[in-house]
This record gives structure tokens, C-alpha cells and sequence, in this order.
């Protein structure tokens, strides 16, 4: 418990058994359930986030957001934090970021890494990315958004059921966003946190990726 709230993370994992471990022992006491979404892993990452007492989800579809869809449908906590199963995410401010979401009577609260504090921890490539798809949010939108493709958020579980979610792959975090700032009664803010060192991983198409958000964010606003 914290501040009298049970808190879920949900951690979606497609063959993070090394980064795993670190997360799940990275997380503030206060948490009281971790779901480990396994996205059709060929490694350890299913066994070793169960050793490590967190509830493994099993969704056979790899794609980024179709593990997200099978796992936050599932917490049992009165809000939901994400995080990613590689360390990227700073799972030692979570406890921040719902101060944030109660202090502020805000519904959703993502993790925002603009301003970078150490300005190595990513790729100018993905600077110009990230800063892409935000003004595209904001123009779209009419919401001031530093970090769109952020994959870390604190949500009060009770408003998931609201939104409308569709993207099987990374465009999903920013459709999570779109969702939140359009549903009717809930509040969308952001907060700063430390980005970590961004890991190089091949199995990210980022540009290819970067374009089906930007696609899935017209495609919303003039449905």
C-alpha cells in the first residue's frame, strides 16, 4: 500500500531475461502486485519473474501493445504503473509519480524524460523522433506533450476501461496518451523523470515505428 492505494506495475517483456531481475528488485516496497506481461519470449524471462514473486501473463502475440492489452486488464490495484523490463524507466520515482497523480487530482500522469538530465542517455535520432511526435500530438491534440512515446504512466486503474485501445505494436504508447487527453473526465498531466541509458536493441524498427504512431494519431483525431 501506498497512501492508502494498492499500486499494480505492469511490465510488458519479449526475452528480457537479463534485464528482468534488476527491475522487479528495483521496485519501491510499497507495490503490491507485478505483472510480467511474457510476449511470446524464447528465454528465461517467464521463470525468473515468477521466482521473483511476480504474476507472469502469457500473451503469444509479440507485439508491444498487444502485451500491454493482456496485462493491464488484469491488476487488481488502484492504480496501474508501467515500466519497461530493460531498466530504461526509473522504477526508483514510481512512488514520485503517484504523489504527482494524487497531489494534482489528475487521472493520468505520464512519465516525461524532456528535459534529459544526462543528454547521452539517447540518441539524437531519437531526440528528433520523440520531439516529431509530440508537436504532432500537440497540433492534433491541442495538449502541451514533452514525451509522447514515454512507456512509463501511473493511471487510476478505474478509467482504463474507457479507453479505446487498438495498436497491437509501439504505436500503442502513444494511442494510451490520445485516449486519456479525449475521454471525457479525465485528467491528463505529466511528470519528469530521469531516463536511464537507452539500450541499443535491434529488435526495435524505430522509424518504421514512429511513422504507424504518427499515422495512428491522424487516423484518431479525424475518425
Amino acid at each position: 500500500m501506498y497512501r492508502e492505494r494498492r499500486i499494480s506495475v505492469v511490465i510488458p517483456c519479449h526475452n528480457e531475461e537479463k534485464g528482468i531481475p534488476q527491475v522487479i528488485r528495483s521496485l519501491p516496497m510499497s507495490i503490491d502486485e507485478v505483472i510480467v506481461v511474457d510476449s511470446n519470449c524464447s528465454d528465461g524471462t517467464a521463470r525468473v519473474s515468477k521466482a521473483l514473486g511476480a504474476t507472469v501473463v502469457a500473451e503469444a502475440n509479440p507485439g508491444y501493445g498487444a502485451a500491454y492489452k493482456a496485462g493491464l486488464p488484469r491488476v487488481s490495484g488502484d492504480i496501474t504503473v508501467t515500466l519497461d523490463g530493460r531498466g530504461v524507466y526509473p522504477a526508483e520515482q514510481i512512488e514520485e509519480l503517484v504523489d504527482h497523480l494524487l497531489d494534482t487530482e489528475t487521472d493520468f500522469v505520464s512519465a516525461s524524460r524532456f528535459p534529459l538530465l544526462d543528454p547521452a542517455s539517447m540518441t539524437f535520432s531519437r531526440k528528433l523522433a520523440n520531439m516529431m511526435l509530440a508537436t504532432a500530438m500537440m497540433l492534433l491534440y491541442g495538449t502541451a506533450v514533452r514525451d509522447s512515446h514515454s512507456a512509463m504512466w501511473a493511471y487510476r486503474s478505474n478509467i482504463y476501461p474507457r479507453f479505446k485501445l487498438t495498436s497491437d505494436g509501439m504505436p500503442f504508447s502513444e494511442e494510451i496518451k490520445v485516449e486519456a487527453i479525449r475521454a471525457k473526465d479525465v485528467r491528463f498531466d505529466e511528470y519528469h523523470v530521469n531516463c536511464h541509458q537507452e539500450i541499443a536493441d535491434a529488435r526495435l524498427e524505430k522509424w518504421r515505428d514512429d511513422l504507424k504512431s504518427l499515422f495512428l494519431m491522424v487516423q484518431k483525431r479525424f475518425q
